[in-house]
């Protein structure tokens, strides 16, 4: 089936990508120029050749030849038959006195004066086609510097399609895996959304046991669960947002005038009590004028930095939040009592997925990056400290926050 330059515009021809590839080329156009000035030839192309097809993948006609990437001639009407099945040049000055191709019929039928067509291989020596250039007139295209050159630029873009095809594989590998990376950020954010409801039911059974009367076991038992159940929905809740901000590009916050920031804060406090019974946590909350923040996204941080301090603090020993407003900045602290973190792990400390060993396999250690991720949602940051046991997670923002 012969095809033309029609099918390649339409995107259906046969040898579509090595045309694409070299007709978006800017080397194989400067080449194709090149080769033109200093041959004084007038048709200059790049055609992929194989045993039964002729196609032209990049050309540039100063004689009207007629032929454009994509059209298609019969291999028998070419010299590159000539040169796939031997690998030699064909190359002569004048149709009409070469002792080799004097009165060639192709060259005859096509009005060609003189003539080069040198093989292009890959760099593992597979045959790609050729590089021809054309004239109707007699032109002293043998002459060995000419010959020199037309291998050079034949063999630059022999080695530069392997380049290009190594290229393009690397960006379809790279659009495959962002894909893939959508379709599972996808894939979690539902399956978050989806845990919501069994979960909340489970909460709702487990406040309505609290109300009725129980064995001491029971009362030991019922404790614990919920402290897991807080830990699942905690980690839920993670999932989504980190799942919705990779999906989105980020963490978004809708920042309020006034916020409601201290009732936030004490609900979350609360709730970390309610799952950790046996944990001693204070709250301090000094603000003394209106907060522009984002409230629930600020109050989620805190119980992501807050549970980090449960786990990873001396058992029994007491948890502190405390905030205040500077003239400048809204800080806010959780600082536990501990083992100091060591300085290996703070480098990566706010990276989703990562945890040391100290953190004994528990969590997928999100709730920190998803704390970071809103400090800076909010142009802010968190500060780490370990002094004298104490370890103590600081997330200040600007009082003044731009406005979205």
């Amino acid at each position: 089936l012969i095809q033309d330059h029609a099918a390649f515009m339409q995107g259906t021809h046969d040898f579509q990508a090595d045309i694409t590839l070299l007709a978006e080329s800017s080397l194989i156009g400067t080449i194709l120029e090149t080769i033109m000035l200093a041959t004084d030839m007038r048709f200059a192309a790049v055609a992929r050749v194989t045993k039964d097809r002729w196609v032209a993948c990049r050309t540039i006609d100063e004689v009207n030849f007629g032929l454009a990437a994509g059209d298609e001639i019969e291999i028998q009407s070419t010299f590159c038959q000539s040169v796939r099945e031997t690998s030699n040049n064909v190359i002569f000055n004048d149709s009409a006195t070469d002792e080799d191709y004097g009165g060639h019929p192709i060259a005859v039928k096509f009005g060609i004066g003189s003539y080069a067509s040198i093989p292009i291989r890959r760099r593992d020596g597979s045959f790609f086609g050729t590089l021809c250039v054309i004239d109707t007139e007699p032109r002293d295209v043998k002459h060995p510097r000419a010959i020199a050159m037309l291998e050079m630029f034949a063999d630059i873009i022999g080695q530069g399609l392997e380049t290009e095809e190594r290229l393009n594989a690397q960006e379809l590998m790279v659009a495959h895996e962002r894909e893939l990376a959508r379709i599972q950020e996808e894939f979690v954010a539902v399956l978050a959304h989806d845990l919501r409801n069994p979960v909340a039911a489970l909460d709702a059974g487990f406040r309505q046991l609290g109300k009725e009367s129980m064995t001491d076991r029971a009362q030991i038992i019922l404790p614990l669960m919920r402290s897991s159940l807080y830990r699942m929905t905690d980690m839920i809740e993670n999932m989504m947002l980190h799942a919705k901000a990779r999906l989105g590009g980020g963490i978004r916050i809708s920042a309020v005038r006034d916020a409601p920031l201290t009732e936030a804060l004490t609900q979350v406090v609360q709730e970390v009590r309610a799952a950790w019974p046996d944990h001693e946590i204070t709250l301090d909350l000094s603000f003394d004028r209106p907060i522009r923040c984002d409230a629930l996204r600020i109050a989620q941080a805190v119980g992501n930095l807050l549970s980090n301090a449960v786990r990873h603090g001396t058992r029994g020993a007491p948890i502190h939040v405390y905030g205040l407003l500077t003239a400048s900045e809204l800080e806010i602290n959780v600082a536990n009592h501990g083992q100091a973190i060591p300085d290996e792990l703070l480098r990566d400390l706010f990276q989703p997925f990562r945890r040391g060993t100290h953190a004994a396999g528990e969590g997928l250690s999100l709730g920190l990056y998803i704390a970071f991720s809103i400090a800076k949602a909010h142009s802010g940051r968190i500060d780490v400290t370990c002094k004298d046991g104490t370890t103590t997670f600081a997330f200040k923002l600007p009082t003044l926050l731009p406005v979205a």
